[in-house]
């Protein structure tokens, strides 16, 4: 027996073994699912995956193979807990954009599996999600580079909808392009206008002019449609390979640390969390929002993050969103929401979540 026919049985060997294994692993998890179902206990608890990665990880020797370990694991617990929602009845999950578009990539990642529906507005999501159509929907909430992502702070002002989790996608745009059109022949760009922003400075400097599309996967397949070697979309590499079209440039976007942040929105708030939000309106007075903000810093809170928005017919007036760190089922946030509803004249909790994090 040559040495490769020996490493290959062994590989045979272990993968018997690992399949029984997984299954064993799987069943383990199907308990864990009917346990949080019976006990309201929300599927993805992100201390224990974290103390389960780090207990695991001591159980690997050899330190070459520890990062591709970690890897393994993560995958196998994305798994588990797509699992466990198929058990427990969760539903399918509607996400924005075309397949292949970053809003599929995040979905993707957090429901490996899930049944998904893609849809064209944002606002078709929160209504499809406000009459039970979904379990959840993912849309884009924030750039890193280029600020907030169409009027989804409106849309979760309007609707009866909870944000469950935030998720950070590190986002690598890239043109594509007709497989064997020169770089150099592009003309036209077409994308969404936030990929196109995240990417102005290589825009400009290739001097090509753009036009605004309704997702950039859809912007990907019309270029493919067109036969237009003239013209380019810019999306993810994974839409290349969707639609058929070549990487003319990648990671085309001005910053590098280009991330998108996403949400994820339900009809029931998540058990717990480690942030919160909340929505909240003023008397048009002297120093109102400066008291939120010391009732807020009095109770030890952190704001991570303040926004203002226009109300609709009111002119010159504004509607606040605030991020807070800390729990709310805690008694500072049960004093916190106290006090503000005796300052402000309307205030909504918009929900608790944690916060995730992958690379595209």
């Amino acid at each position: 027996m040559t040495e490769l026919e020996q490493a290959r049985r062994t590989i045979e060997e272990v993968d018997a073994q690992m399949a029984e294994l997984f299954c064993r692993r799987m069943q383990a998890a199907e308990a864990v699912a009917h346990y949080k179902a019976e006990n309201r206990l929300p599927i993805f608890d992100p201390a224990r995956e974290a103390a389960l990665l780090k207990k695991n990880s001591a159980y690997v020797q050899d330190l070459r193979y520890l990062p591709y370990y970690e890897t393994f694991l993560k995958g196998l617990m994305d798994l588990s807990k797509a699992y466990q929602a198929t058990r427990i009845g969760g539903g399918p999950v509607g996400y924005f954009g075309a397949e292949g578009s970053h809003t599929h990539v995040a979905e993707q990642h957090l429901f490996p599996g899930r049944q998904a529906v893609s849809y064209a507005t944002f606002e078709e999501i929160f209504e499809a999600v406000d009459a039970g159509e979904i379990a959840c929907g993912v849309l884009p909430f924030e750039n890193s580079h280029t600020g907030d992502v169409g009027n989804i702070l409106d849309l979760l002002k309007k609707h009866d909808v909870y944000i469950c989790k935030m998720f950070d996608l590190k986002i690598r745009q890239n043109l594509l392009g007709l497989p064997g059109a020169p770089l150099s022949g592009v003309k036209t760009v077409y994308s969404h206008p936030q990929a196109l922003m995240q990417c102005r400075e290589y825009l400009a400097q290739a001097e090509m002019e753009t036009v605004t599309y309704a997702s950039t996967s859809l912007a990907a397949k019309h270029v493919r449609e067109m036969g237009d070697p003239a013209c380019a979309a810019i999306a993810s590499a994974a839409t290349a390979e969707l639609y058929g079209l070549s990487v003319l440039a990648r990671d085309i976007n001005t910053s590098d640390d280009n991330t998108t942040r996403f949400i994820l929105i339900a009809k029931s708030m998540a058990e717990n969390g480690d942030r919160f939000s909340l929505l909240f309106t003023l008397r048009h007075e002297v120093g109102q929002l400066a008291r939120v903000l010391d009732i807020v810093s009095a109770l030890g809170f952190n704001l991570e993050c303040i926004k203002s928005r226009p109300l609709k017919n009111a002119p010159w007036q504004y509607y606040f969103y605030i991020e807070v760190v800390g729990d709310l089922a805690g008694a500072a946030a049960s004093s916190l929401l106290t006090q503000l509803r005796e300052v402000c004249t309307q205030t909504k909790v918009l929900g608790t979540y944690v916060v995730e994090r992958a690379d595209a």
